[in-house]
């Protein structure tokens, strides 16, 4: 476990450990979410890593009759 402070800015510094562990990088987004009694923070991936995570997603929509005949 480790800790840190917060600062008069609110600001935390990520342990150096713990950025290389999760591959943390200057720039990259976070989320934070509450979670009871406590904050969870979440790295979001860049939109690169998105492509293709929907594989096999059947994109067929089905409309419904009154919008077929617009």
């Amino acid at each position: 476990m480790y800790a840190t402070t917060i600062s008069t800015k609110y600001q935390v510094v990520i342990p150096l450990e713990v950025r290389k562990q999760f591959g943390v990088k200057p720039g990259q987004k976070v989320v934070f979410i509450p979670y009871k009694r406590s904050i969870r923070m979440v790295i979001v991936p860049p939109i690169e890593e998105a492509q293709g995570f929907l594989e096999g997603l059947d994109t067929d929509v089905q409309r419904e009759e009154e919008d077929e005949l617009r």
